[in-house]
């Protein structure tokens, strides 16, 4: 019963906490992106430690002050009061109603003379006179005094009783009300011994001057928070403004609008800032026009280059094969020259095609021709279309295809090509071991991993392997008879794709090329199904730190100790070994 009625306060107090919690993350997001919020807040923290310590001295220098002129003219007025009732009380009879009659003779004379509560001459203010005998006692019991002496703190009693004046400020009830006194005592001498004149003055008017201070203290305090606020916002607007300006201008100029420009007004910092900005800004644009420039004449060289070779090539294409038809004819040493000719024919005839195709990617003309394709077909027609490679050079191909169809988006005629140079470069660096390809599919994303067991790759060549025309060796003759620009070409394929074409290698573990594409043209690839890393590498042996060598002594021998010794002659076993 109990749990179903806190039930509602606990989904309140969560509801609470989870808005509170919401509410943070938004000031703390606001105050991470906003410089103008993070300079006012500043200000007003420290502005408010400021104000808080001054209004704190200046009240307590004007309450000091206060009290401190009321306490010189209370004592004033004590020693005013005590002269004046000097006379009455020097023939002053031992007797308690005598004394007590005496006492209020000389309360009225204070009272009369013009020192009691209208005495303003004095600037003390309205008092209440009390006199008081330390030692005498009436008939009821209690100490002779006239006057409130009950209000008279006991520390102040006990200082006269010393014989020495002094005054105390302390708190009374009156009626139900709580009252502040400064009470000024003056020890006034008898014929019989020495009485005690007090004088109570109500701090009331000084409290309320002081309520008065602290009230415009804090109404000024805040008010001079508010106006700093409103200044720093201010100054602050004028300084982020400008800075939030050019970070626009600056995103919109990295987005591709090269004429974007800042404003320059006026010739102070934010001015210079602009100009520099500005004449950055007209450097970059300078610069990126003649690279797309540079780029585009060298697109167009290659391009043209390519094309205007295609006769002469065909030209020479058309002799080369009426020798090769004819070379069963020729001298040995020339039907091999004719061979030789066909096969680096069909090599520049291929490095014209990839230059084609480079051009042609580079000007961002290809467009993909998407279809629904098992790519376990490709794999199959990739493989066939490198196997007379293989088997020149006696590498066998492992294919780890799934039963089932692996289906995608894809234009066919981009992927195997792909693939086949991605076997071709295995072959060729394979050293003659087995070469793996491996496809698998996750429902979204299709990858194919082409791994050899040669020589691997040294660290950091994995990134320079899709470079135009880079060779990890370059004294290492191609077997496969490549133009240099196979991966460069596969990997801007896979870019078409959307997806990726990435190398790992490892110096004596290999090389491994993996191929990732979307399963839908599209799509955005976030994993690939397969490691790039092969799973199957021994585990890193642990580093064993080099032994030191023992340290040799060098001996120097005088000249007594040098003496020469003649060789003995070989005999013996030393006969029998030669």
């Amino acid at each position: 019963m109990t749990s179903r009625l806190l039930e509602p306060v606990v989904r309140q107090a969560r509801r609470a906490a989870e808005h509170a919690r919401r509410r943070a993350t938004a000031f703390g997001e606001l105050w991470r992106r906003s410089l103008q919020l993070r300079v006012v807040v500043s200000t007003l923290a420290l502005s408010s430690a400021v104000v808080f310590v001054l209004g704190m001295v200046l009240q307590v220098q004007i309450t000091g002050q206060l009290l401190e002129t009321k306490t010189e003219a209370a004592i004033r007025q004590a020693e005013a009061s005590a002269s004046a009732i000097q006379p009455d009380l020097s023939g002053l009879n031992p007797g308690p109603d005598s004394v007590r009659a005496r006492f209020t003779s000389a309360l009225n004379k204070i009272n009369t003379s013009g020192s009691g509560s209208d005495a303003t001459t004095s600037g003390a203010g309205a008092f209440e006179p009390v006199l008081y005998d330390p030692v005498g006692v009436g008939s009821d019991g209690r100490p002779i005094a006239v006057g409130n002496w009950q209000d008279v703190p006991d520390g102040l009693v006990k200082m006269l009783e010393r014989g020495s004046a002094g005054y105390q400020i302390t708190t009374v009830d009156r009626a139900g009300t709580r009252t502040t006194l400064l009470v000024v005592g003056k020890p006034v001498n008898s014929s019989a011994r020495a009485m005690h004149l007090y004088l109570l003055f109500p701090l009331t008017s000084e409290q309320a001057t002081a309520e008065v201070v602290q009230s415009t203290l804090v109404v000024g305090g805040l008010v001079l928070l508010l106006l700093l606020a409103v200044i720093a916002n201010l100054v602050t607007r004028q300084v982020v403004r400008p800075v939030r300006q050019a970070a626009e201008i600056a995103e919109r100029f990295a987005d591709g609008s090269l004429d974007e420009r800042m404003p320059v007004v006026g010739e102070d910092d934010v001015a210079r800032l602009a100009e520099s900005y500005n004449e950055m800004a007209a450097s970059i644009q300078r610069q990126i026009h003649q690279l797309e420039e540079f780029g585009q004449l060298q697109r167009r060289f290659t391009s043209d280059v390519s094309h205007e070779l295609r006769t002469p090539l065909t030209t020479v294409r058309m002799a080369a094969d009426v020798l090769h038809a004819s070379r069963e004819q020729f001298p040995p040493g020339l039907s091999r020259s004719t061979e030789l000719l066909v096969d680096e024919l069909d090599r520049f005839e291929s490095l014209l095609g990839d230059l084609l195709e480079i051009s042609r990617l580079d000007a961002g003309v290809e467009e993909l021709a998407a279809e629904l394709v098992d790519v376990r077909v490709l794999a199959r027609r990739a493989h066939d279309s490198v196997r007379g490679i293989a088997n020149s050079a006696g590498t066998s191909i492992v294919m780890d295809l799934p039963a089932e169809e692996v289906t995608a988006e894809l234009d066919s005629r981009r992927v195997e090509r792909i693939l086949r140079n991605l076997l071709a470069n295995a072959i060729d660096h394979g050293e003659g071991l087995p070469v793996e390809l491996t496809l698998r599919s996750s429902g979204s994303a299709v990858a194919v991993t082409v791994r050899d067991r040669g020589v691997g790759l040294r660290p950091g060549e994995a990134d320079l392997v899709f470079n135009r025309f880079w060779r990890a060796d370059p004294s290492r003759n191609r077997r496969t008879g490549g133009t240099g620009l196979g991966l460069s070409i596969s990997l801007e394929d896979a870019r078409l794709h959307g997806g990726w074409l990435e190398a790992w290698g490892e110096r004596g573990y290999g090389a491994v090329f993996r191929l990732t594409i979307p399963c839908r043209h599209g799509q955005e690839v976030d994993a690939s199904p397969l490691p790039l890393v092969p799973p199957d590498l021994p585990p890193a042996e642990p580093v064993v730190e080099a032994e030191e060598e023992p340290v040799v002594e060098e001996v120097e021998l005088s000249e007594e100790e040098l003496t020469w010794q003649p060789a003995e002659p070989v005999t013996g076993e030393r006969e029998e070994a030669r």
